[in-house]
């Protein structure tokens, strides 16, 4: 997907005012970002990574327009030299990540970035923006989608994700950690994700009477009929779906399947089931929606209900129980030097990194935070970072979305089940090597050191 030219000013002011202050003293160095959630949202016990794609080609296209200097002289904050730097300016640098889809916990480098310090600064906002966003809700998605057990899962949520551009994104990551379809169309041909959808009650009810508007529909699609069966009276209405169930038999076709988007689904599931049944329309689906999120759709899953599919949507798109999460992007080595941060509750690691992943069998059994020089002596720990982009290029083929949502699928699958519970997971371990224990270790005493001088 194309980056518009216009982004170089997607960045919060501060990042240009540090930028020109750099520029004023010389400072030009390589420096090497880090990005990490600090903790992990309420309830999660892991977090998929997502939204690597288009930070990579955001960097790739990363430039200054002569109208955002325009615009950047009008403010009168930013003097002539440097606004002629920031004309010139293309990101150079090199990144290091977790590949999207793949599983990461608290502290650990999701992405590092290497480039002269005012590019890898400038970048900043863009890439939590797009990495915190796509990662939250590729979580939130994995939880529903395990939640379901098998039964398929559709996100709904475009109407009300926060924008267009989280719509699509929400669609996107969805699909990759396993749900089957989107509402959003647009995102089904840019992604090349499969559509799914009905009828909204506003057409049942522009009929005079429920049945008609089924037959109406029936006539339209009649391989793919979904019929809205609560508009008025659910278990009424599956009666009425059975006879335009027949009906289209007489000429055929099959009845696809019934929504139900209100009341107590896990009863109504039951009720409806047993009217389609009693019919001889076993094959005919039963889909759930509603403002249901992984907790609502596990207690119908829970509970037996007859209920095939569901539509997730607000929920989902928004991440509704955690909306955001605690991410950063620290400068961790300036000048060949590696530097960290000791403020109250947030520390940083210093140095570039690299994640080492154990296995137990085909079993994830733990992580460890490393210093990305360290080798692995022992040969059964896997890198989870890869060098992405060189110079201001992307190294090799980015992987399609259907990569990506097999490599979840297969990385998911490794995760301890205590890991995946919806409420009060267990914590997946993660450990600080001896090596970057003992550098962080170093730099605070000499920290501590020069403080003390300077009294």
């Amino acid at each position: 997907m194309a980056v518009p030219e216009d982004l170089g000013l997607f960045t919060d002011l501060y990042e240009l005012t540090m930028a020109q202050a750099y520029f004023q003293h010389g400072m030009f160095a390589p420096a090497t970002f880090s990005l990490f959630v600090r903790r992990l949202p309420p309830n999660r016990g892991y977090m998929v990574a997502a939204g690597l794609e288009d930070v990579l080609r955001f960097l790739e296209g990363l430039r200054f327009t002569s109208g955002d200097i325009d615009y950047l002289h009008g403010t009168g904050l930013f003097a002539g030299d440097f606004l002629d730097y920031l004309s010139k300016l293309r990101f150079t640098g090199d990144v290091w990540a977790i590949p999207e889809g793949r599983l990461f916990f608290a502290n650990e480098p999701l992405v590092e970035v290497t480039a002269p310090v005012i590019e890898a600064q400038l970048v900043e906002t863009f890439i939590i923006n797009q990495v915190n966003l796509q990662s939250l809700i590729a979580t939130k998605a994995a939880r529903t989608v395990w939640a379901a057990k098998g039964r398929s899962v559709v996100e709904f949520g475009l109407r009300r994700t926060h924008g267009m551009d989280a719509g699509m994104k929400a669609a996107r990551v969805a699909y990759m950690v396993g749900c089957d379809a989107t509402s959003n169309v647009l995102a089904g041909r840019r992604y090349g994700i499969p559509i799914s959808g009905t009828m909204a009650h506003s057409f049942v009810t522009s009929f005079d009477r429920e049945i008609d508007s089924f037959r109406a529909f029936a006539r339209s699609f009649p391989k793919n009929t979904v019929l809205l069966i609560d508009t008025y009276d659910t278990v009424e209405g599956a009666r009425k779906a059975v006879t335009v169930a027949r009906e289209m038999e007489a000429l055929g076709h099959r009845l696809a399947g019934v929504r139900i988007d209100s009341g107590d689904l896990k009863a109504l599931a039951f009720e409806v089931r047993w009217v389609l049944d009693e019919a001889g329309l076993p094959y005919v689906r039963i889909l759930a929606s509603g403002g249901l999120d992984e907790y609502q759709v596990a207690e119908v899953v829970e509970a037996g209900s007859p209920c095939d599919a569901f539509g997730v949507g607000t929920q989902m798109g928004v991440s509704g129980d955690a909306p955001s999460t605690d991410m950063a992007y620290k400068l961790v080595k300036y000048g060949g030097r590696p530097v960290l941060k000791l403020s109250t509750g947030k520390a940083t690691l210093p140095d570039e990194k690299q994640v080492l992943r154990y296995r137990e069998g085909r079993k994830l059994h733990h992580d460890v935070i490393a210093l990305r020089q360290e080798a692995q002596d022992d040969g059964r720990a896997e890198d989870l970072l890869d060098r992405v982009m060189h110079d201001g290029r992307i190294q090799g083929r980015l992987p399609s979305l259907a990569e990506m949502r097999d490599r979840f699928r297969e990385e998911f699958a490794c995760l301890d089940e205590g890991c995946k519970r919806l409420a009060g997971p267990d914590t997946y371990p993660v450990e600080l090597s001896r090596p970057l224990r003992d550098l962080a270790a170093r730099i605070q005493q000499q920290l501590s050191s020069e403080e003390q001088g300077t009294g």
